[in-house]
Order: structure tokens, then C-alpha cells, then sequence
């Protein structure tokens, strides 16, 4: 459930009870955006809205060219910006701003134009003048873009969210007006399996898929009622209680993004992360880079340089689920096949380790 319109204040990222691989999955592709999203499918009530808005108020502030409604940065804008000129906003010389990390929420019954932006009416009927009104996608640009109940969006915009999500630009071409415009955003979208299935074509698109469930510990469901009733009662001394945590993280997430680059994968890891996608029988090659980009995410949020076999085993439940063939006979859990597929692999390769014969250490003077 998320918190009241009349809070402010997003409930604490750092707060929410249990759901490890959801955190786990959110926090990774804040880490490394080009692992390609995540979808977060499971039961009503367990989270999902309340950590995908919760994400904002942890992660890093970034810097934009001063009332820029593209959120970009100011060495990426030219002096005379076509784009500014269409939407009416006259050049800040290059004047920054630090601005949240926006998190966009695409409402289901949002039209096309209110998406992708459109003429601005207002301007064409009052000062005759053609000018562009920026969509969400805009407003994403750079930050997060979250389709809550996502299985049931409308199979235009579906089509629409794939050409942006795979280009990373949005083009409008309508009344006269031509604009395009970046739009690089992680896609975050959740929903109830029980309420329909998601296009595959759709699904593919998503870099990680977390399944999450009602809690069955009994300490951790009274720990829920806890923290969110104090949370009702005074959001503000409950942020504050959290407040050391929620920097804790905000610290460790932007010393992952800086690591990041320097992160290493060695080749075995790689052969373990294309053997186990050959071993699935996933199709295409998203699941091996998926794979490879999380683990290396991963390796960065817990302040390490090299990636370990046990870095991909632990993103391969969330990076493939989503990625095999579906055979309606199956009675297997996709997540559990593709645990038992990462255990088996990683156990032989061990077991293979262990039989080579190693050389005898030099002696050294």
C-alpha cells in the first residue's frame, strides 16, 4: 500500500520488511541502468508501489540545465537548442541545477500524446505560435519510469514504450512539428499475475524479473504492522529514525556507480553465465548480458573490483526467469528451474577444480 497523497514523504526504502530480490533488483539497475529494468510481479499488498517510490529519496542528486524539462545535463546541451526554442524556454546560459532523480509513474488510462508530448494548444490558440508540451517520457528522461499494474496497459503505448526503450529516443512527428528527444530511463513495472499476462515482447525487454509473495514469518508481518503504523502516526520522526540508514545507502550506492567502471569479469565467469543460458535453452543473447551486467553491478554495491562465479549465480534467478520457454506441461517454477540449473552448473565446475592437479608452489628464498 503506498503512503497517503498528503505525505510528502515517500515510506523509507531502507524501512521495507523483507523482499530482498525486489530491493536487490532495484538497487542493481540503479547501480548500472543499462541492465535494462526490472518487472516486479507477485501478490497485492506485499511492497511493490511502496519500494519503487520509495527508490527516489536514496538515490543521488543529479545536475541539469536550469528548467530543462528533458533533464539534461548542461555540457549535453548546445548553446542554441533546437528543443528549448520548440518548447519555449529561452537558453539559461548554461546555469545548472541539482534536481532529484525523477521517478515518472505512467498512469494506465494515459494517452498517447500525454506520453510521448504534443503540441501545446494553449500556445497555438493564445500566441498562434507552434510550440512542443514534453510527455512523460520527457520528464523520465534520466531517472525512472514506473507502470504500476503493467500487465494491463494498453497495447499501443506498449509499442511505443519498446521503440523508446530500445533507441532511447522519443520522436513525435505531429501537426507540424518535428522533435526528438532523449529519453533514457529504467522501466520499472509491476503487477498481479493472477490480472493477465504481459506481451512478450514486453517482458523481454526487461533486464531483471522479481517474484515476490506474501510473508509467511510471522515476526516479519508484525514488523510490517510496526513500522507502518509509526509511519502514519509521524512520517517525519519516522524518517528520521531512518535517516542514518537511508545515507548509510545513499553513500554506498554512489561509490557502486563510481566502482562500476573498473569492475572486472573474468572469462570464467562469462563461460559459467553463456553455459548456463545454453543449459536453459534461453533464446538470443539478452540473458548472457544481462547476466554478465548484473553480476557486475552486484560485484560494485558490495565494494568489490572482480566479479566471482557466485555473483552470477546469485542475479540468475531474476535475470532468466522471465527468459525461458514457456511449456504449459511444466510444472516446475521457472525461478526454482533456472536455481537448480545455476546450482548444478556451479557444483560441477567446483567438483571440475578440484580434480585438476595444481603445480607445486615455488619455493621462494
Amino acid at each position: 500500500m503506498s503512503p497517503p497523497d498528503t505525505n510528502a514523504r515517500a515510506y523509507p526504502f531502507t524501512a521495507i520488511v523483507g523482499q530482498e530480490e525486489m530491493k536487490l533488483c532495484l538497487l542493481l539497475n540503479v547501480v548500472d541502468p543499462r541492465i535494462g529494468g526490472v518487472m516486479i510481479m507477485g501478490h497485492r499488498g506485499t511492497g511493490k508501489s511502496t519500494a519503487v517510490r520509495a527508490l527516489a529519496d536514496v538515490l543521488p542528486m543529479i545536475r541539469r540545465l536550469a528548467g530543462d524539462p528533458f533533464n539534461r545535463a548542461p555540457e549535453d546541451v548546445p548553446e542554441h537548442d533546437p528543443l528549448l526554442a520548440l518548447t519555449g524556454i529561452h537558453s539559461r546560459a548554461g546555469k545548472a541545477e541539482k534536481i532529484p532523480v525523477p521517478v515518472v509513474d505512467l498512469p494506465l488510462g494515459a494517452t498517447e500524446d500525454r506520453v510521448c508530448g504534443t503540441i501545446d494548444i494553449e500556445a497555438a490558440l493564445t500566441q498562434g505560435v507552434k510550440r512542443f508540451q514534453p510527455g512523460l517520457l520527457a520528464q523520465a528522461n534520466r531517472g525512472f519510469l514506473y507502470i504500476d499494474e503493467v500487465n494491463l496497459l494498453e497495447d499501443h503505448l506498449v509499442d511505443v514504450l519498446l521503440d523508446v526503450a530500445a533507441s532511447g529516443w522519443n520522436v513525435v512527428e505531429r501537426e507540424g512539428i518535428s522533435v526528438r528527444h532523449p529519453a533514457r530511463f529504467v522501466l520499472v513495472g509491476s503487477g498481479n499475475p493472477e490480472e493477465g499476462e504481459l506481451r512478450p515482447q514486453l517482458l523481454d525487454r526487461f533486464g531483471l524479473h522479481a517474484r515476490i509473495v506474501t510473508l509467511t514469518d510471522l515476526e516479519q508481518r508484525m514488523e510490517i504492522v510496526r513500522r507502518r503504523r509509526a509511519f502514519d502516526a509521524d512520517p517525519a520522526a519516522f524518517h528520521a529514525q531512518w535517516l542514518p540508514k537511508q545515507r548509510a545507502l545513499q553513500r554506498r550506492i554512489v561509490a557502486a556507480q563510481k566502482r562500476l567502471p573498473s569492475v572486472v569479469i573474468p572469462d570464467d565467469a562469462l563461460m559459467f553465465a553463456a553455459e548456463l543460458c545454453m543449459r536453459l535453452n534461453v533464446d538470443g543473447h539478452r540473458g548472457e548480458l544481462t547476466l554478465a551486467r548484473a553480476a557486475c553491478a552486484l560485484a560494485a554495491l558490495e565494494g568489490r573490483s572482480l566479479v566471482a562465479l557466485n555473483d552470477v549465480q546469485r542475479v540468475a534467478v531474476p535475470a532468466l526467469r522471465h527468459r525461458l520457454r514457456r511449456d504449459p506441461l511444466e510444472t516446475t517454477d521457472a525461478g526454482d528451474k533456472v536455481a537448480q540449473a545455476a546450482s548444478e552448473l556451479l557444483a560441477q565446475r567446483n567438483h571440475h577444480a578440484l580434480q585438476v592437479p595444481t603445480a607445486p608452489a615455488a619455493f621462494v628464498v
